[in-house]
């Protein structure tokens, strides 16, 4: 068997590099595999504005960049690899990465979440440039501009009732019934009545409409026929899917929606497998939070290691 790593950790996003900042500056020798981007869905947003320390913002590859090379300088060793399965065996954890064992004395599950996407042409090539999943990230973008949300349920209500505070008028398309709450039904319909929001039924979105590398319209479906509407942006809230699907029969716990459940010290319902992050049920879904997460959990796995050594 292949030597046993410290800390694997799963993924090399924000949380993940914010951790093995600090378990590095403390020696523990520390691997992260990611199977896509280097920096999570944050490399691959336009511009991070709400990143603290950064007054004119950053470009979230930038950002990402800046994370990845501190992560190195202390010693992190960061590797492309696919996770198909985890289990705890005796003290240690074992991964299967590309279809080989790879042993570990603690792991870091920072898989995040990614946005569930509508399927439509315009949605993936224009992402961050006028397609987006996150009000509160990118809602200040479209002061006084008129957009389009799509989605049904409390996400799309709250997101949409909080975006009003920036734009001129949204049209909220819902694919068949609002299933939010009545609570935020009822809140909706203030705006509704204010002309700040409306909302349209049974419609079907079916293109992202660009000209000159801007949104201009959404084209969709609606009894039959198809209609249109003007806008200078598109928010999806259509839910999240995190990334846990390598965890079947690992013992880790999750809850109703697939987010792994973890207590106030970041630790899963398996010794010495942790997780931070947007993977993790409770999470705000913000990069500052994240990265905070990542230097807890590093926080508490230094602590585990020490229990072991002593045990």
């Amino acid at each position: 068997m292949s030597e046993v790593k410290d800390v694997v950790m799963v993924g090399a996003g924000p949380s993940a590099l914010a951790a093995a900042v600090y378990t590095t500056r403390e020696d523990i020798d520390t691997t992260l595999y990611e199977k896509a981007t280097i920096g999570g869905l944050a490399a691959i947003t336009d511009l991070v504005d709400n990143y603290p320390g950064f007054a004119e913002g950053i470009g979230g590859m930038q950002l990402a960049s800046q994370l990845q090379a501190q992560a190195e300088r202390f010693g992190a060793h960061i590797d492309f690899g696919d996770i198909s399965g985890i289990k705890r065996d005796g003290d240690e954890i074992e991964l299967i990465v590309d279809g080989e064992p790879v042993r570990a004395r603690a792991v870091l599950i920072a898989t995040g979440s990614d946005y569930k996407k509508l399927g439509i042409p315009g949605e993936v090539e224009f992402y961050g440039r006028g397609v987006h999943y996150c009000a509160t990230c990118d809602g200040a973008f479209y002061r006084e501009k008129r957009l389009v949300v799509v989605g049904g349920g409390n996400s799309a209500v709250q997101e949409a009732i909080f975006l009003t505070r920036f734009t001129t008028h949204i049209d909220l398309l819902v694919r068949s019934t609002l299933k939010a709450s009545e609570v935020l039904q009822h809140e909706l319909q203030k705006f509704v009545d204010e002309g700040k929001i409306t909302v349209h039924y049974g419609v079907t979105p079916s293109e992202i409409v660009t000209e000159d590398k801007k949104v201009v319209r959404v084209t969709a479906t609606k009894d039959g026929s198809e209609v249109s509407y003007d806008t200078d942006g598109v928010f999806v809230f259509i839910g999240l899917m995190p990334n846990t699907q390598f965890l079947a029969g690992s013992g880790v716990e999750l809850d109703k929606v697939g987010l792994i459940k973890t207590d106030l010290k970041l630790a899963t319902t398996v010794p010495g497998i942790f997780a931070s992050g947007d993977v993790r049920s409770g999470a705000t879904m913000q990069i500052a939070s994240a990265v905070g997460e990542g230097a807890t959990a590093a926080l508490s796995i230094r602590e585990y290691l020490e229990d072991l050594d002593r045990a």
